[in-house]
């Protein structure tokens, strides 16, 4: 993978800390989707949306996308491996690894790898036996911690638990894509949006008894979006996703993807 350097100044630490962000790219294959690339490379959409300047969560089969961004920081007197590793929310162990160190002897004005953007196998496996005690202390805390919230009851969290189960109903479906401009379409949706007038309107076309009409969902690589359409062909599993051009309906082409229905 090609790698690209860019500068830019961030404060960890101490006052004057450099970061130098270092971006690894992937090419996109044909059925890749921003949300599977982001699961591959452990960052999030919102990331993968920002490095690379998209405005919608549909990506073009062959386009370049940065996918991981490592930082650095420059030593100062009187910082240690653990408190470095504690200001940027990382392990003593990865920074061990990322930064090929044999003991926890650092140099004043040395620069360290903080963040490698993916988590690799290799910096998992690499802690040293304190960071898995720490990583073990703050499991055992999460777990008394959970354990005292179940065991306290509340029937308005219970309400709150089951309304989230509600409404983060989720489905696996088979998608296509469509646009209404096309010879002989109308434009206007089952429920009565004029796409045409809207061309970036984030709408899919559902089995009513499958998806609610009207409902708002999430599709996995398209984005938040209404179910607005009905279709001849869209029955059981299946949606159809609008899009502007016809050209991203083809690069979309025949999907499995995730649905949350959110409401």
């Amino acid at each position: 993978m090609k790698k690209i350097l860019s500068f830019i100044v961030c404060a960890t630490i101490a006052t004057t800390v450099g970061t130098r962000a270092h971006a690894e790219e992937v090419t996109v294959k044909k059925g890749d989707t921003l949300w599977n690339i982001a699961k591959e490379y452990d960052v999030s959409v919102n990331d993968l949306k920002t490095w690379n300047g998209l405005s919608s969560d549909i990506i073009q089969e062959n386009a370049k996308l940065q996918v991981a961004e490592e930082k650095t920081y420059k030593i100062a007197a009187g910082d240690t491996l653990w408190s470095i590793a504690a200001a940027n929310n990382v392990s003593v162990g990865e920074l061990k690894n990322w930064n090929n160190l044999q003991s926890d002897m650092i140099h004043i004005g040395k620069e360290l790898i903080v963040s490698s953007g993916i988590k690799t196998a290799a910096a998992n496996t690499a802690k040293t036996t304190n960071s898995l005690t720490n990583d073990a202390a703050a499991a055992k805390k999460t777990a008394s911690e959970n354990t005292a919230s179940a065991q306290a009851p509340s029937s308005t969290a219970a309400a709150a638990s089951s309304a989230s189960a509600e409404s983060a109903k989720e489905l696996t479906v088979v998608a296509t894509a469509y646009t209404a401009k096309c010879t002989g379409c109308s434009g206007i949706t089952a429920t009565g949006i004029n796409l045409k007038d809207n061309p970036n309107q984030k709408v899919i076309a559902v089995d009513p008894s499958v998806i609610p009409l009207g409902s708002e969902v999430y599709v996995e690589g398209y984005g938040r979006a209404v179910a607005g359409d009905t279709g001849g062909a869209i029955k059981g599993h299946k949606i159809d996703l609008h899009v502007p051009t016809k050209e991203q309906a083809l690069n979309w082409g025949r999907q499995t993807v995730k649905v949350q229905i959110l409401d």
